[in-house]
């Protein structure tokens, strides 16, 4: 168990290098040079939504630092728009642009194409089952740090969802 736990591990972290990696070749591949990966898979979460850094925080479990020095760059690119309420001046909505709309379309196109091409080597039912897994796993370390009754009710942890 301990071998394929810590395998599972660096298989997650080396998963993840190699995702951003494959998102930077594709801006690349697009001409796309100022956003970096981070900045554009931050974009592709915020999607249609208008959050707060703090609703972006949880929604993609970024470090609250990193997204603000990300949206703030992302914001000096035209990529979005940054908005004060006038009446929670500490918080900071932020929307897509037409600029960063059109990346996020671009970047759902290329999902899309990954998923046509990897359906030859992988079905649903096979991706269902690892985030399955995925799920347990990341319930497990959210009870190892004291979040358990916090999840409880959460749509991401619900391993139903596909």
């Amino acid at each position: 168990m301990k071998q394929a736990y810590l395998a599972t591990i660096i298989a997650l972290e080396r998963m993840h290098r190699q995702f951003l990696e494959v998102v930077k070749a594709d801006l690349e591949q697009n001409g796309v040079h100022d956003i970096n990966n981070v900045q554009a898979l931050i974009l592709y979460n915020i999607g249609e939504d208008e959050l707060t850094v703090g609703e972006l925080t949880n929604r993609g479990y970024y470090l609250g630092s990193n997204v603000s020095y990300n949206v703030k760059k992302m914001a000096e690119a035209g990529y979005i728009n940054q908005q004060r309420p006038t009446h929670g001046r500490r918080s900071v909505r932020v929307k897509l642009t037409e600029k960063g709309t059109a990346l996020r379309k671009r970047m759902d196109e290329t999902f899309t194409q990954h998923c046509e091409s990897l359906s030859s080597q992988i079905n649903q039912d096979e991706l269902i089952g690892a985030n399955t897994s995925l799920r347990k796993l990341e319930r497990y370390w959210l009870r190892q740090l004291g979040f358990g009754p916090r999840i409880a009710n959460d749509p991401l942890f619900n391993t139903a969802a596909a």
